[in-house]
């Protein structure tokens, strides 16, 4: 069912202080910012080997990262596991009784549909299923 791992997630307060890290002194390849209207967030994605690090920066106090950053403060958000059927992926863990909780795949960033898993079915870890190239 997957078929790796395709980024992490990681909650930042700004882009604009934790990309330098990232791309400068970490020296990975930066592919750009993107804003997630939906979610509420902007998104710079940085790549490593075949994955990728996604930086989460919220656009207001009410999305799901400003409140994770609140509660947890900055770190790491989500673990994103590319899948090559995101129908078929959500229609087995639903059938096996995971919890989740986008029960139909949405648009993520960079063209990718995604539905998230709720971390109360994977030990505490928000995770992502991933399907790009549909």
């Amino acid at each position: 069912m997957l078929t790796k791992i395709n980024h992490i997630g990681i909650a930042v307060k700004s882009l604009e202080d934790t990309l330098p890290f990232y791309r400068d002194s970490l020296g990975m390849a930066f592919a750009g910012i993107e804003e997630v209207a939906e979610q509420k967030v902007r998104v710079a994605m940085l790549e490593v080997g075949e994955s990728k690090i996604e930086l989460l920066e919220p656009t207001s106090e009410d999305s799901p990262v400003a409140k994770f950053i609140e509660k947890n403060g900055a770190g790491i958000h989500h673990i994103a596991y590319e899948v090559a059927d995101i129908e078929a992926a959500i229609a087995r863990l639903s059938a096996g009784g995971a919890r989740m909780i986008d029960e139909k795949p949405r648009l993520g960033a960079h063209g990718a549909r995604i539905a998230f898993i709720h971390p109360k079915s994977s030990n505490g870890v928000l995770t992502e299923l991933c399907q790009v190239g549909h």
